[in-house]
């Protein structure tokens, strides 16, 4: 599917809209349980390839899976707070930051806005720019995860 002018518009109207953090590591596994998997989720790591279709169930599954241990495993505080979403109860789209690029505060501001490491978006997404590199380790997690043996 090719993402149209009007998906484009919809995804910057929910990339740039307001958006809620899950704050606890708590809030966020209550989270990840009220996302519908089979819902059509586009799955996009900032700085790689634009995802062609949405994601099938078992796809985000494990994607949450995967993520969720990611961000336990890299993100050395007690608290959550690198996760957004539109909606807390029925999102359409999630913003994931990545522990190990956040600067000096989750997205930044201005010019300088670090972006997501990831985002969930139920409409296509557009190309975000990530202006830095994106690691080694990152691209390595993401394409074993695409080949399924992450």
């Amino acid at each position: 599917m090719t993402a149209t002018t009007q998906d484009h518009t919809e995804f910057d109207r929910l990339y740039n809209g307001l958006l809620f953090s899950l704050m606890s590591w708590e809030q966020l596994e209550a989270f990840w349980g009220k996302i519908d998997r089979s819902a059509g989720w586009y799955l996009y790591a900032v700085g790689e390839t634009l995802p062609e279709s949405a994601a099938d169930a078992e796809t985000a599954t494990r994607f949450l899976r995967e993520i969720d241990a990611l961000l336990r495993r890299d993100h050395h505080e007690d608290y959550c707070g690198i996760v957004y979403a539109d909606d807390l109860d029925n999102p359409t789209l999630v913003k994931i930051y990545d522990p190990n690029n956040l600067g000096s505060s989750c997205g930044g501001t201005g010019k300088h806005a670090i972006p997501p490491g990831w985002v969930m978006s139920r409409v296509p997404p557009r190309e975000i720019i990530h202006s830095g590199v994106v690691a080694a380790n990152r691209k390595r997690w993401w394409q074993a995860f695409l080949d399924g043996s992450a």
